[in-house]
């Protein structure tokens, strides 16, 4: 009789986690574990992409106009300064409250570069979907949009490729021409595109004296959404008490009425008559800032009325992200 060859299990090459490539969710691990991969190394993976990242865009100029724009402003761009500048053959990178078709970003005919804000993202962290998105836009061929992916887990985000010290000064339009070189000229679809789009859009006006707030124009009556970057528990407090106080209006017959919450920010929303514009609000604004400098920087107990006054202003808030 044939000798029975004797079994012997053969050892498995010893992996570091730096060195496990990614394969599919349902495949074995290449770690040798013998577990598939989305149960094994691919889970630190997938809770990297699902973790939401709270204020995705802190750390960026213009935080609160970072947030305006992805979620209050329909129509409003920002020239976005690289680190160590612009790539060969792209003259400029635009931020875009939208572009048309939804598309994520585009690479125009002559080279530059549209990223749009206000799309669907893949994972948890819009800041790394977006720097995703923004590479593939500067490695794309001219003249042609970029589709959306889930970025990688350990891929950069916008912190890591835009200049820190660069301007972040938003250009709120009236309309959505920017999709366009020329739309004067442009072709019939594209023509009725833009009207449609532009019907839709809400008259919006970026304020000038104080920061990140922005008057709009709707049909019953106007307001004025203000992205604060204050933490929200000592934000609420400051409002509370000069909402208890009457001194939270930014003038007659306008009214604080509660707040947004948006990527880790505080949003208060002001009604304001409708034949209150934009400019009428530039001074009581700016008034209603050092009023609420002072109550910021005011530690005391809140008052019987002041919770009262907080009470109202927390139920009135909404979630937008």
């Amino acid at each position: 009789m044939a000798k029975k060859r004797v079994q012997t299990k053969a050892k498995r090459p010893q992996l570091s986690d730096a060195e496990i490539p990614v394969v599919g969710a349902r495949e074995p691990c290449p770690c040798g574990s013998g577990r598939r991969y989305k149960a094994c190394h691919g889970r630190a993976a997938a809770h990297a992409v699902t973790e939401l990242v709270q204020r995705p865009f802190e750390g960026l100029p213009g935080e609160c106009d970072w947030v305006a724009l992805r979620e209050l402003v329909p129509a409003a761009t920002v020239e976005l300064p690289l680190k160590g500048g612009l790539p060969e053959g792209v003259p400029s990178v635009t931020l875009a409250t939208v572009l048309p078709m939804a598309w994520p970003a585009l690479r125009r005919d002559d080279g530059s570069v549209l990223l749009g804000l206000q799309n669907d993202t893949a994972s948890g962290d819009i800041s790394r979907d977006l720097a995703d998105t923004l590479q593939q836009a500067l490695a794309a061929k001219p003249g042609t949009p970029v589709q959306g992916r889930r970025a990688p887990a350990d891929g950069p985000r916008l912190q890591d490729l835009l200049d820190p010290e660069g301007a972040f000064e938003p250009v709120v339009h009236s309309g959505f021409e920017f999709w366009v070189p020329d739309a004067e000229n442009a072709t019939p679809d594209v023509a009725a595109s833009l009207e449609r789009a532009n019907a839709a859009a809400i008259p919006t006006v970026k304020l000038t004296g104080v920061d990140a707030a922005y008057w709009c124009e709707t049909p019953d009556k106007n307001h004025l959404r203000w992205v604060m970057p204050y933490p929200e528990e000592q934000l609420l407090d400051a409002l509370a008490r000069l909402h208890a106080a009457g001194r939270s209006s930014l003038g007659e017959g306008t009214r604080l009425v509660g707040s947004f919450r948006a990527h880790g920010l505080t949003v208060p929303v002001w009604d304001l008559p409708s034949g209150v514009g934009a400019e009428d609000v530039e001074k009581p604004a700016a008034e209603f800032a050092e009023r609420l400098a002072a109550a910021l920087a005011t530690d005391a107990p809140l008052t019987p009325d002041e919770r009262r006054a907080r009470g109202g202003l927390t139920n009135r808030q909404v979630t937008l992200s």
